[in-house]
């Protein structure tokens, strides 16, 4: 692809020798305004860029940079994270999205880098939301990384093991962002209210420490959820008389809504809640099972998911140590789908307390477990002739229902008539639970 076909998609990053500083327009939002511009400035994260990682040891001693995969949650900084190693190891930072780029772009991007690796200039190709991309266009990353054409950094939020196929995975480095502390966020936000050129200082913002704290763990690790919060408090309090504005934790709760619940329906956290709701009730606490299901439904989550999950756990986990409990998760299924939110909450929590307070037994998951496991070695173990229907005269004729005994008519049958496959004759599957066991 020659020059021209690219121009256009990499022209800030010309002949300057240095990359672009995150913008200073005022009107940018605070988030991006406050997006640290030194490594010093970068909060938490010392597992990936403190002293004795790896990123932190290449950095120090002036290595090569691996290629990496950051993952992690919204606002832990992965993309700052990126712009600072480049900075840091004399890198070119060209970045991508995947949700506006395809194969063409990345194509674009590496010859890109090629041109500039034969000035003495060497890249490091940032794309956001890697896990969007499909797998041709990862694949059209390999030699690149590969020859060191580039060094590849990726954000991501989901899991890479299941978002990033196996190739690329092998070249890279994955790096997990865990979500930032509460003193990392407050230290965010106060530098954000004193900040006098990127800050909120002009606005002359006066909010209690302890609200601020608040505020911090609200956010619960993204500092991106916690700015934004932040500005749009200040932004929405009219100012006194000395022209300070007195935001109350009033004021930041509404500006925080629903951005409290890192939610994605589709996303690993979904199953990640829901597994914390399950074992939570297989471990028959109630308090804990109630706290993940209003997690749940608090985020968005689909009703009729969780009735779901509700009804498998009635018969895996409790089964016949109570018969009731199916017959409540069935009921809180039905009438969610009758009357919708927000009502089906209450029949929801009825079913999730019931089912955590109830005896627990794994009896019927062991026995078809263990049917199966005989099913699977003896699949071409003939049925029995005598549990066979004689449709026909033929099949009488060849013994189909012979010696078959009517147990409402023969009660005895009932101990002496065998209904396995010869070969498994006695075999006991399901163990009746102890009530309350």
């Amino acid at each position: 692809m020659n020059r021209d076909a690219t121009r256009g998609l990499f022209d800030e990053f010309e002949d300057e020798g240095r990359d672009p500083e995150p913008a200073d327009d005022p009107n940018a939002p605070l988030a991006e305004r406050m997006r640290p511009r030194t490594l010093a400035e970068y909060a938490g994260q010392s597992r990936v860029i403190g002293p004795g990682s790896l990123l932190g040891r290449a950095l120090r001693a002036e290595g090569r940079i691996p290629s990496m995969i950051l993952w992690g949650p919204p606002g832990t900084g992965k993309t700052t994270l990126a712009r600072l190693v480049a900075a840091a190891a004399g890198l070119r930072f060209l970045p991508l999205s995947a949700v506006f780029s395809g194969v063409k772009e990345v194509r674009a991007a590496i010859d890109e880098a090629k041109r500039l690796s034969r000035r003495g200039t060497r890249v490091l190709l940032f794309i956001d939301e890697i896990h969007r991309f499909n797998k041709a266009q990862q694949d059209a990353l390999l030699h690149a990384v590969e020859q060191g054409t580039v060094t590849l950094i990726g954000a991501t939020t989901e899991n890479p093991s299941f978002e990033v196929n196996a190739a690329l995975l092998s070249r890279c480095r994955v790096a997990v962002l865990e979500p930032l502390s509460r003193d990392d966020i407050a230290a965010i936000l106060d530098r954000a209210l004193t900040h006098p050129e990127r800050g909120l200082a002009g606005l002359a913002p006066r909010i209690d420490a302890e609200v601020v704290r608040k505020l911090a763990g609200w956010a619960e690790g993204d500092a991106r959820v916690a700015l934004t919060t932040l500005e749009q408090a200040v932004l929405a309090t009219p100012p006194a008389a000395d022209g300070s504005r007195v935001v109350t934790e009033q004021a930041l709760a509404e500006a925080l809504g629903q951005a409290r619940y890192a939610y994605d329906r589709q996303g690993e956290n979904h199953y990640n809640l829901a597994s914390a709701l399950i074992k939570s009730l297989r471990n028959s606490d109630a308090d804990a099972a109630l706290y993940w299901l209003a997690r749940l439904i608090e985020g968005g989550a689909d009703p009729l998911f969780i009735a779901r999950r509700l009804c498998i756990l009635a018969s895996e986990d409790i089964g016949l140590a109570d018969p009731q409990a199916m017959v409540q998760a069935a009921a809180a299924a039905q009438i969610v789908h009758q009357i919708g939110m927000p009502e089906g909450l209450y029949p929801l929590s009825q079913a999730t307390i019931y089912l955590a307070t109830a005896p627990k037994s794994g009896a019927v998951k062991k026995a078809y477990a263990a049917a199966a496991a005989d099913a699977s070695t003896t699949a071409r173990e003939p049925v029995p002739l005598h549990l066979r229907n004689a449709v026909t005269s033929l099949m009488k004729d060849v013994g189909y229902g012979q010696g078959y005994r009517y147990v409402h008519d023969d009660p005895a049958a009932r101990e002496e008539m065998t209904c396995l496959p010869e070969s498994l004759r006695g075999r006991r599957y399901f163990e009746r639970p102890e009530t309350g066991g």
